[in-house]
């Protein structure tokens, strides 16, 4: 095993830069036959950006050995409920960086954040004020809005697609079984209006059990996901929206793990004691219950 002998940061003799130079050329050139240019240009990229990353750190051979360990373990671990390669990608930022990319300021349109590991297609559909817990356990919370475009005009018929962890801080597709729940998908009314009971969010470790749990514990940093609702929201001709609303006032909101949080996102969940009637009559007994109000403001489509 052979080892870099140039430590970070010390000067590198010029012929061994050419050498190392040389190396990217060929590689960039073996590329220039490509003959769909955004592959062509992505891939080009990509090399300039690995190579210079080896060069700057003086990566060693073991170094780089244990990196192709640690990829084969998360794929390992993935599976058609588990997706660890999204989550490496959330933790090292990468996820935010491309939806930042991807969903650029427009107007007062609702600001996009990270799609997660834990979306599931097929959700089932409630009926505006029904309860899309189905078993999960937590403190009811009633969510209601509207959703709009940039001019203000309501959007019916728009498709919000809604997901969460449960009070212990797990998704349905964490239990290994084939429940599905705290999930389902509302559309709004003539007026752009919806509502639902789900959960009252809590913060939870991101799964840290696997490669992407020992690296942040490698590194010194906490798994924890500020607490959040997600939403995925789409309507013909506007601008399909991947968002969540955090708790305000949450201990996580400076130091969420993923780097989802943005102050446009952040809501009040108001606490109801026990008793308070609720805004359709769903009758909770003796149960304590919150409400948060969150209006979504779609941007145009190709935005």
């Amino acid at each position: 095993m052979t080892h870099s002998t140039t430590a970070p940061g010390a000067p590198v003799p010029a012929e061994q830069q050419e050498r190392e130079a040389e190396i990217t050329r060929k590689v960039l050139e073996s590329f220039d036959g490509c003959t769909d240019p955004r592959l062509r240009q992505v891939m080009q990229a990509l090399v300039r950006h690995l190579h210079a990353f080896v060069r700057e750190v003086r990566l060693t051979e073991q170094e780089w050995n244990k990196g192709i360990e640690f990829l084969t373990r998360t794929g390992h671990i993935t599976d058609e409920r588990r997706q660890e390669f999204i989550l490496l990608s959330d933790v090292l930022g990468a996820s935010m960086q491309t939806v930042a990319v991807n969903n650029e300021a427009y107007g007062e349109a609702t600001e996009a954040t990270v799609f997660g590991p834990f979306f599931l297609e097929n959700s089932p559909e409630i009926e505006p004020g029904g309860d899309i817990a189905f078993g999960a356990e937590g403190e009811p919370c009633w969510v209601e809005g509207t959703v709009t475009d940039i001019a203000g005009t309501p959007v019916p018929g728009a498709r919000i697609e809604v997901w969460e962890a449960d009070e212990d801080g797990f998704y349905d597709t964490q239990y290994g079984d084939d429940r599905m729940a705290a999930r389902g998908h509302v559309f709004t009314d003539s007026d752009g209006r919806y509502s639902f009971w789900g959960l009252t969010p809590t913060s939870y470790p991101i799964p840290h059990d696997g490669p992407v749990g020992k690296l942040l514990e490698a590194v010194g940093r906490s798994p924890m996901r500020a607490p959040h609702l997600h939403f995925m929201v789409s309507s013909p001709g506007l601008r399909t929206l991947v968002t969540h609303i955090f708790v305000r006032g949450d201990e996580f909101l400076d130091s969420d793990t993923v780097f989802g949080v943005k102050e446009s996102l952040v809501k009040d969940f108001e606490a109801q004691p026990a008793g308070t009637p609720t805004p359709n009559g769903r009758d909770l007994g003796d149960r304590a219950w919150s409400r948060v109000r969150f209006d979504i403001v779609l941007a145009p489509d190709g935005t």
